[in-house]
């Protein structure tokens, strides 16, 4: 699976960006996909999922700010992040999970929110 992941940018603190990740494969056979993010010097952590089914699952930080969406047609996966902070700052990886096989990732979009 390809992921090609689009949307990032330079926003000031309380703005907004709209992240999108297109996959190569048909939606119905990846079971979950996401985004996580990593800051310098952090560890990559979970920003926001989406399964099959629609049933969604956010980090603790993200505290009703972000949306994702998932268009299993289009086989596409957006990440509507509002009231950004400084703290949201770090490269955003789109993430597919398929049963038996490893974490496919897309190659990363900069998120950057100044002050």
């Amino acid at each position: 699976v390809q992921l090609q992941a689009s949307g990032g940018g330079l926003v000031q603190s309380g703005g907004s960006l709209r992240l999108s990740c297109a996959a190569s494969r048909r939606s119905f056979s990846i079971f979950v996909m996401g985004w996580y993010r990593q800051a310098p010097g952090k560890q990559r952590e979970l920003v926001a999922t989406v399964n099959r089914e629609g049933y969604t699952n956010y980090g603790e930080f993200v505290e009703g700010r972000f949306i994702i969406s998932r268009d299993m047609a289009r086989n596409t996966v957006t990440l509507q992040m509002d009231s950004l902070k400084p703290e949201d700052t770090g490269v955003y990886y789109c993430n597919a999970i398929i049963r038996g096989l490893p974490d496919f990732w897309g190659q990363g979009t900069q998120v950057t929110v100044s002050s």
